[in-house]
Order: C-alpha cells, then structure tokens, then sequence
C-alpha cells in the first residue's frame, strides 16, 4: 500500500505517537514495570474506595442502615466484642447521615489515586510528583497510627508508602532526554 492508497480519515502512528505504549529511553524502560506495579496498586486502592463510597451511600438510607446494626449486633465474635459494641454505639450516635460524607471522601480519594495511577501508567513526570506529594503527605499521620494503634497490616502500608515516595523521589529527579521537536 503506497503513500498515496491510504485513507485520509485512518491516522498514522507516528515514532512521537508511540510514547504511550512504548518507553522512550533506557532510563525510562528501566523504571517501567516500577511504575506500573505502583499505578497498580493505586487502581486496586481506588477500586476498594469506590466499592467503600457505594456501600456509605447505601447506608444512608435508614431501612440498610437499620440492618446493618442489626448485623452487626448479633454478629458473634468473641475476641473482638468490646470494639463490635464500640462500633455499634458509635453508628448508633453518628446516624445514618453520617455515610453521605464517609462516601463523597471516599470518591474524592478514589480521584486522586486514580489520577495517579493513570499518570504513573503512561509514565507522566508530573504524576510521578503528584504522587511524592500526594502518598508522602500522609505517612506522618500513618506513622502516628501506626505507633498509637499498632497493627502489622499499618507497619507493612507505612513501609511500603516510604519504598514509593523514595522510589518516585529518585525517578523523578533523574535526568529526562528532551523531547525532538518536529
């Protein structure tokens, strides 16, 4: 097919059109499957809040939220009785009104982690900023949570936090080939 056969309505790839699937220097492939692994993990984190905003809002309605106590008092857990109560007295204080901004939080944070994860996989520098700032802003009140309630599930989400920040820190402060103008 020559040149002049082709469509004028079907696109060409260009080399400078690849960069979204492709990476564009040696730097960048090594650094790759690093960012991918994390804009994984943010789509899992961005998933679980979605799924935490849905069951808020469904709570907001007082017949679920009714239930839901209800479950939850004859749920029977005996290591764990004193913090279900707990839990139960809290619900029944706070109401069901509560949910709607337990779920808009929700929401907001699913839109940051996806905002990050979609950047750190195509690989945008500013996503790799967006995240030092974004995950590090949080590892001290993490740290705080992790010292005052301690739970190997929190030291294991602090770590891995701090390997993230320092990760994308070291990216992202690497030198970048220029961009070839056209």
């Amino acid at each position: 097919m020559s040149e002049n056969d082709r469509s004028p309505s079907l696109p060409t790839m260009s080399h400078r059109d690849h960069h979204l699937t492709e990476p564009s220097s040696a730097v960048e492939a090594q650094h790759s499957v690093g960012l991918r692994v994390i804009a994984i993990y943010k789509a899992v984190k961005t998933v679980g809040l979605i799924l935490i905003a849905i069951a808020a809002f469904r709570l907001n309605q007082q017949t679920n939220f009714e239930h839901f106590v209800h479950w939850l008092e004859h749920l029977s857990l005996t290591d764990s009785n004193h913090l279900r109560w707990q839990l139960v007295n809290l619900l029944m204080e706070q109401g069901p009104s509560k949910f709607v901004a337990v779920g808009i939080v929700a929401l907001g944070y699913a839109a940051i982690f996806a905002t990050e994860g979609i950047g750190l996989w195509l690989r945008k520098h500013w996503a790799e900023w967006f995240t030092v700032i974004a995950t590090g802003s949080l590892i001290p009140v993490e740290l705080y949570e992790t010292i005052a309630h301690f739970t190997w599930l929190k030291l294991v989400v602090l770590l891995g936090n701090i390997a993230i920040v320092v990760y994308l820190v070291r990216i992202a402060l690497q030198p970048r080939p220029k961009k070839q103008a056209e």
